[in-house]
């Protein structure tokens, strides 16, 4: 009997018939297509190395693990170099935490046969110092690495800094030492202090673009003076607002410096009245500025109104702000007269006396402004309309929670959709909840 699907010649079975059925029964399937078929389906097995190398890169490193045992030639694609120069290491407790964590034996077989090959390194912790110590003993142990990119990041706080500082600087300078060309480095909320930035400074001056490290309460403005000095190449900076000097941008605003890019300052205070905020010289501000025109500047607040004083009483070269907590209107007026390269302003609360006057300032004055935040704040619909209309296509984001639009006699919701949509030269409605 003939198998359905089969071509028939002079009444007999078509030549090879058997034998391509036995081709068709090792297809992945067993069989619906034959070797000429341009659907037909490869054994797993027999994909190309770059294929397999690319799912490996999506799945999860126990998920990578599981999938390595599948055959020999999978097996053999889990230890290729390039499959492990960017990895994260994950660190929880799971009697505290819903993060997962890396298999130690997983983290041991790493360390053992790809530690040379780790590029792009970063560690994600929970709240637990276990979790920080953990990460600290793999540091110590990457002594044959040569990392570009580093990155602690810890889900919540203390982590990091309930490790010793002796512990933290140890794990840390083994990395500093043996990497020597380490480019990016992201360490906020770590016990980092001076002598540790030396000791980065001294192998990794020539290769160091980018260094993050707000909320580091033992670095000193003369440690940040020290990579400002001597890594030429810095290109981006985060810190706190502590660490900020005059001193510091002039450092940043010399010949021998590159241009910086991004400068982000965080500007916090945990116990209301209790911190006294230093003033930054306007003519340290515009050295800066003359030496790297586009530099982003960009500053998160997270004070309390009554710790503003020593900001933006003069111009200050601003790009980027956010207000995380309730800001005056006294300080959005500040900002709509002397904050002129003024990209993106992002406001989470202000309090229940419309800014109409405030914003219509702001767009007068900072012709750069193209996106704008509005959470628990309050504005006329008649003033909001005006500011969209005298900052028109430029403003390529407008975030603005309904709640914070007051209908007046001349604007119902409903109308001002579609006079800010016109103006705006595309369709927008007001956010249910901040997209920021």
């Amino acid at each position: 009997m003939k198998r359905a699907g089969q071509k028939v010649v002079a009444g007999t079975e078509a030549p090879g018939t058997s034998q391509t059925s036995k081709k068709q029964k090792t297809s992945l399937y067993g069989s619906g297509f034959g070797e000429s078929d341009p659907c037909t389906l490869m054994d797993w097995g027999s994909l190309p190395h770059h294929v397999i190398l690319r799912v490996f890169q999506f799945l999860t490193l126990v998920d990578r693990a599981r999938a390595s045992s599948v055959c020999r030639r999978w097996n053999e694609v889990f230890h290729i170099p390039d499959l492990w120069r960017r990895f994260e290491f994950e660190l929880s407790q799971p009697a505290t935490s819903y993060l997962k964590s890396t298999h130690p034996d997983l983290i041991q077989q790493i360390i053992k046969r790809h530690a040379d090959h780790l590029q792009y390194v970063s560690f994600k912790v929970d709240s637990s110092t276990e979790s920080a110590e953990a990460a600290c003993d793999i540091l110590s142990q990457l002594v044959n690495c040569s990392i570009k990119t580093l990155g602690l990041i810890s889900t919540a706080k203390p982590s990091f800094m309930n490790v010793s500082k002796a512990h933290f600087a140890s794990a840390l300078t083994v990395v500093f030492v043996n990497s020597k060309s380490l480019s990016s480095i992201k360490i906020d909320d770590t016990p980092l202090d001076d002598p540790s930035l030396k000791v980065l400074v001294a192998n990794n001056s020539d290769t160091l673009k980018l260094l993050k490290m707000s909320s580091c309460p033992h670095v000193s403005p003369a440690g940040i003076l020290c990579v400002a000095d001597q890594c030429h190449g810095l290109k981006e900076l985060a810190l706190n607002y502590y660490i900020l000097s005059d001193e510091l941008l002039l450092a940043l605003s010399s010949e021998k410096h590159v241009d910086l890019e991004h400068l982000r300052i965080d500007v916090v205070s945990e116990n209301p009245g209790q911190v006294q905020f230093h003033t930054i010289k306007k003519q340290s501000w515009d050295a800066l500025v003359k030496h790297s025109p586009k530099v982003n500047i960009v500053m998160y607040f997270f004070l309390y109104e009554d710790e503003f004083d020593a900001f933006f009483r003069e111009e200050t070269p601003v790009t980027h702000l956010y207000f995380g907590r309730a800001v005056s209107k006294a300080m959005l007026g500040r900002i709509g007269m002397n904050c002129p390269r003024l990209i993106e302003l992002v406001v989470c609360a202000n309090g229940l006396q419309p800014l109409d006057d405030e914003l219509i300032q702001i767009a007068e004055r900072c012709k750069n402004l193209t996106a704008m935040g509005l959470g628990e704040c309050e504005v006329t619909c008649r003033g909001f309309i005006e500011f969209v209309k005298m900052c028109g296509g430029r403003l390529t984001q407008l975030s603005i929670m309904e709640e914070v639009l007051i209908p007046d006699s001349d604007y119902s919701l409903d109308r001002l959709h579609l006079e800010v949509s016109k103006h705006l030269g595309r369709m927008w409605f007001p956010d249910m909840m901040p997209t920021w």
